[in-house]
């Protein structure tokens, strides 16, 4: 029997797992933003002093990597179990970061849900009892994604006033089955949601349909209502996506206003940096989950929020053959230690 399922497509861990401690590494425009002092380590290079930027990518999880067991007080031989993914085709970023460590790894890809998807993983094998230190940790890169989705750097192609910055950074954070810190207190799995949209170029309206699916889902598996928290942090929806959820949200009588907020507008200022709807990318909810808000929540000045991390589920295979763009959703909810 299923005790800790809530409703349709959540449930409450058995054991509380508790964030113990978390790192994050971001690049260079990244740290010149509004959360560039909330940063671990910071680079000018967008290289990371590798030969290619996928290397840099790998790169940037092992310095998360080594940041969170250095805080945690841990060395890496500690760890249980790693959940991690990136956006790179098979997810290299990931396995490369982890080969020879002999460190247990579950590989993810959920696009940009999944520092989301990853934390809720942990969160589940922690709250049931299988692991006590599990890392959920993730990265992406603007140079590799660009080259990888859209257009070499080199090609010099115009970005659409809809396109977003995709964030070069990882992050990491280490849940355990005791400690102290942020705790989890419940879950919900997304589903995945795909109302036609053909533009790589608007993946913030690509997600938001799945964005207010699962926040919906999550108010009627734990009978909760957008009071019921501080803030509602979708993962990078950017300007564009933020406004589609809100427009859909008051479309079903839902009244979000005051409580959304978005790590890909968090990230950037628009108004100073060229980054047009914002940010994105698997390291855009990742460095600031795992910096400004679990920061604010372990120091009380946020009390609970549900991260909703959402990712836009194409592949250059399926943008090429003009097929639309489905979406995810996964939502974590965390509440101040």
């Amino acid at each position: 029997m299923a005790t800790q399922r809530k409703g349709k497509q959540s449930f409450v861990p058995f054991i509380q797992p508790v964030i113990t401690a978390w790192a994050n590494v971001a690049g260079k425009k990244e740290s010149e933003g509004p959360l560039g002092t909330t940063f671990d380590i910071k680079s000018n290079d967008s290289y990371f002093g590798q030969e290619t930027w996928e290397q840099a990518e790998k790169h940037m999880q092992q310095l998360a990597l080594q940041a969170l067991c250095e805080k945690a007080g841990i060395t890496q031989n500690e760890l249980d179990l790693v959940f991690s993914g990136d956006l790179l085709n098979q997810c290299i970023g990931s396995s490369f970061s982890l080969r020879n460590t002999n460190i247990p790894h579950l590989g993810l890809y959920g696009a940009c849900s999944t520092m989301a998807e990853s934390l809720l993983l942990a969160a589940m094998t922690v709250g049931g009892g299988y692991f006590d230190k599990v890392a959920a940790m993730t990265s992406s890169h603007f140079a590799s994604s660009e080259r990888q989705y859209r257009f070499p750097l080199g090609y010099g192609g115009q970005r659409t006033p809809t396109a977003q910055w995709t964030v070069t950074g990882a992050g990491a954070a280490l849940v355990s089955s005791n400690g102290k810190g942020p705790k989890i207190t419940g879950c919900t799995v997304g589903t995945v949601t795909d109302l036609g949209i053909k533009d790589a170029n608007n993946m913030g309206a690509a997600m938001a349909p799945s964005a207010l699916a699962t926040i919906k889902a999550h108010f009627e598996d734990f009978n909760t209502r957008p009071e019921d928290f501080d803030l509602i942090v979708t993962g990078d929806l950017g300007q564009v996506g933020k406004e589609t959820l809100l427009n859909l949200a008051q479309l079903e009588g839902i009244g979000l206003g005051g409580k959304i907020t978005d790590c890909g507008c968090l990230i950037f200022d628009n108004l100073k940096q060229d980054v047009h709807a914002g940010g994105s990318g698997c390291g855009c909810s990742a460095v600031t989950l795992c910096g400004e808000l679990l920061n604010k929540l372990s120091k009380r000045k946020l009390n609970k929020i549900l991260f909703c991390g959402t990712g836009a589920l194409l592949s250059p295979t399926s943008t090429q053959q003009n097929l639309p763009i489905p979406g995810v959703c996964h939502a974590v909810c965390i509440e101040g230690c």
